[in-house]
């Protein structure tokens, strides 16, 4: 078994990790304490690794050459009730990940670019590339509003209160709704991503 799949896979659960705690930290800012009380404002990936969609799903799509990687950790919990100014509350929190993976890609585009004038090893260019490559696939792919990718949460924030029984009965469709635009539409995700690569590195 190729060792650069373990490390793919170990670089995917870090990056959703961060993204998760992302969330958790941003809903304890404005004031909602749950995340904390379920011990999930940590570091520790035991707390935050989803066995199936962090390390088997992944696996399986590096391994047999997908053209794409995947993944997530465990939903970082939180009571929008309990937010100070709910709407701005719930748009920070739903952001929070998106904008740490986006973060965490444009630290390592920076270290890459330094990096290559000190003569990089290409084992260690492809490592920094990978981490960059991931961090915005799990970016921009959250955009996507569909639940319950955070995307879905982004635009619920934006929309009356009086709407928002109804988009909470679409989400128990949002799997299907998911994987039908993963078979068909992820090309998009695709195409944006390589455009945001090129722009960074």
């Amino acid at each position: 078994m190729d060792i650069n799949i373990f490390f793919q896979i170990a670089i995917l659960i870090v990056s959703v990790m961060a993204h998760e705690v992302a969330h958790g930290a941003m809903a304890y800012a404005f004031g909602d304490s749950t995340a904390k009380y379920q011990g999930r404002l940590t570091l520790n990936p035991l707390k935050h690794i989803d066995w199936f969609g962090s390390v088997l799903v992944p696996f399986i799509l590096i391994a047999t050459n997908a053209g794409f990687v995947f993944g997530w950790a465990k939903p970082v919990p939180y009571n929008p009730y309990n937010l100070r100014n709910r709407r701005v509350g719930e748009f920070m929190v739903s952001i929070a990940g998106i904008a740490t993976n986006f973060l965490i890609a444009v630290a390592f585009a920076i270290i890459l670019r330094f990096g290559l004038a000190f003569g990089l090893s290409v084992e260690t260019v492809s490592l920094i590339g990978y981490i960059i490559m991931i961090n915005l696939v799990l970016a921009v792919f959250n955009l996507v509003p569909i639940p319950p990718l955070d995307g879905s949460k982004i635009l619920m924030s934006f929309i009356p209160y009086r709407y928002e029984r109804f988009m909470q009965s679409i989400e128990k469709y949002g799997f299907i709704v998911l994987i039908a635009f993963i078979l068909f539409f992820s090309s998009i995700v695709g195409v944006v991503v390589g455009w945001l690569f090129k722009l960074l590195v």
